[in-house]
C-alpha cells in the first residue's frame, strides 16, 4: 500500500493511505540514508510503501520511502553532530514571525530563507500579532516588510484572529502541503486553530520575564486545515542550524547578495574583508541591507567553527 506520513513520534509513524484510512506503522530493518548521521529515517511528508501487519489493529510496516522532492533539515540540538529532517515534500514554508512578544530576529528569518532557497521551497513570510504592536514596533514591522518584499519574498502582515487576514493566507496555500515554522510563542497553534477550529490545538502563554513561548507541539504533525490543504506543525525552533552547506556557497542562497557577488574582483571572494568586494561596497552604499549582510556573516562564521 502507498501512503503519506502525517505524524512521527520517533518509533511509530502515522500513515494516511490513498483512500484516507489511517495506519500506525513502524519501520523494519535499516533504510539506506542519503544524509549521514541522520536520526530519523522517516519524516512527516514522506510518501512511503507499507504492508499491513495487523489488519484489525490497522498496523503496518514501512518498507520503502519514495524519493523526496525536497526537505528541511536541522541539527538534533545545538551541539550535536547528528541531524534531523523536520519535514519533506513541501509546497510552501509559512515562516511565522513577530516583531515583539516574542521578537523574531532577522538572523532566524534569514536562516530559514537560506535553507528554503537551497532546497527550492517557496516561502511566505507572515508577520503575526499586528493588533498588539506599538507605533514604534509598527515602524520596525514596515521596515521588515519592505526589506523582504524588495528581495522578492511574499510577505503578509496579519492578526491570527482577523478573518480577512486569514483569507490572504488561505489563497496561496489552498490545495498544498505547507510547513509552518517559527519561534515558540509567535502563534502557530492559534493560527492553525483559526484556519480549522476543529483542530483545537493546545496554545500557551508567554513567559512574562523572557517574553518567550513554551513548546506546545511535541512532534511534527500534518493537519488538514482546508479541503486538500495541509499544514505541518513543528515544535518551536529556537535555533535553526545550517546543515549541509559550505561557507563558500552561502552567498548563492542570499538573493540580494548573489546579484553583487558576481562582480567581485576575485572569483573566490569570501565577501568578508577582501579588496574589490562588491558585496561590501553595496553595504557601504546602502544598496544591501546591513541586517542581511550581518546574517550572511553570522552564518559564514558559524561554519568555520
Amino acid at each position: 500500500m502507498n501512503g503519506l506520513v502525517i505524524k512521527s513520534t520517533g518509533s511509530w509513524y502515522i500513515v494516511m493511505a490513498q483512500n484516507g484510512d489511517i495506519y500506525n506503522c513502524r519501520i523494519k530493518g535499516k533504510f539506506r540514508q542519503t544524509i549521514s548521521k541522520l536520526t530519523n529515517p522517516v519524516a512527516v511528508g514522506d510518501m512511503v510503501v507499507f504492508e499491513l501487519e495487523e489488519k484489525e489493529l490497522k498496523q503496518g510496516i514501512i518498507h520503502k520511502i519514495e524519493e523526496r522532492k525536497n526537505y528541511l533539515i536541522r541539527r538534533s540540538n545545538k551541539l550535536s553532530s547528528q541531524f534531523q529532517i523536520i519535514a519533506s515534500n513541501l509546497d510552501y514554508i509559512i515562516l511565522l514571525a513577530t516583531i515583539a512578544r516574542p521578537r523574531t530576529t532577522t538572523i532566524f528569518i534569514d536562516r530559514i530563507l537560506l535553507a528554503a532557497e537551497a532546497y527550492q521551497i517557496p516561502v511566505i513570510i507572515v508577520f503575526n500579532k499586528k493588533d498588539i504592536y506599538t507605533s514604534e514596533e509598527n515602524m520596525v514591522l514596515k521596515e521588515y516588510q519592505m526589506l523582504y518584499e524588495s528581495i522578492g519574498y511574499e510577505v503578509l502582515v496579519i492578526s491570527a484572529f482577523d478573518e480577512i487576514d486569514l483569507e490572504l493566507l488561505k489563497r496561496p496555500i489552498k490545495g498544498k502541503i505547507s510547513l509552518i515554522t517559527g519561534h515558540s510563542g509567535v502563534g502557530k497553534s492559534t493560527l492553525m486553530n483559526q484556519l480549522n477550529p476543529l483542530l483545537s490545538l493546545k496554545t500557551g502563554v508567554l513567559s512574562k520575564y523572557h517574553e518567550r513561548g513554551t513548546h506546545n507541539t511535541t512532534f511534527a504533525e500534518m493537519h488538514k486545515v482546508l479541503d486538500d490543504t495541509y499544514i505541518i506543525d513543528t515544535p518551536g525552533i529556537k535555533d535553526f542550524g545550517v546543515v549541509e552547506f559550505e561557507k563558500d556557497n552561502i552567498s548563492m542562497y542570499f538573493r540580494d547578495i548573489r546579484k553583487f557577488a558576481g562582480y567581485c574582483k576575485f572569483n573566490n571572494c569570501s565577501h568578508v574583508d577582501e579588496p574589490g568586494c562588491m558585496v561590501l561596497e553595496a553595504v557601504r552604499n546602502n544598496e544591501l541591507a546591513l541586517s542581511r549582510y550581518q546574517s550572511f556573516l553570522n552564518i559564514v562564521l558559524s561554519l568555520q567553527k
